[in-house]
């Protein structure tokens, strides 16, 4: 489920094209029906998949620091990593949306299957 969703395919069931455009998911899947909102009351569907795309776009923005830095030791570019960090912190989320979505939907499929 987790392949799938990295490739952007249904988790349930494989089939691709869930997403109308980059930032706007489909209701579900044209092949098995499977929803890409699990609507459950204090679940937080929504939330899950927000704080997954949050942490791990943060956690690979913090790495690609260290790694600059590391690399440029000892004159590293500040103006380059500041800059850029920001400019990614704001873009990277967005770009990495669809695939948080699914990947906390395959989650989600993997610890309560029945829905």
């Amino acid at each position: 489920m987790l392949a799938w969703a990295l490739r952007l395919r249904c988790p349930n069931c494989g089939t691709r094209w869930l997403f109308v455009h980059w930032l706007k998911p489909r209701p579900a899947c044209a092949e098995c029906g499977q929803a890409l909102e699990r609507v459950e009351e204090g679940q937080g569907h929504y939330l899950g998949a927000l704080l997954l795309n949050f942490a791990i776009v943060e956690l690979l923005l913090a790495l690609l620091v260290l790694v600059t830095i590391l690399l440029t030791w000892p004159a590293p570019p500040w103006d380059l990593i500041i800059y850029g960090g920001a400019a990614l912190a704001v873009i990277a989320p967005f770009a990495f949306y669809p695939i948080a979505k699914l990947l906390w939907l395959a989650i989600d499929l993997y610890i309560q299957p029945e829905q």
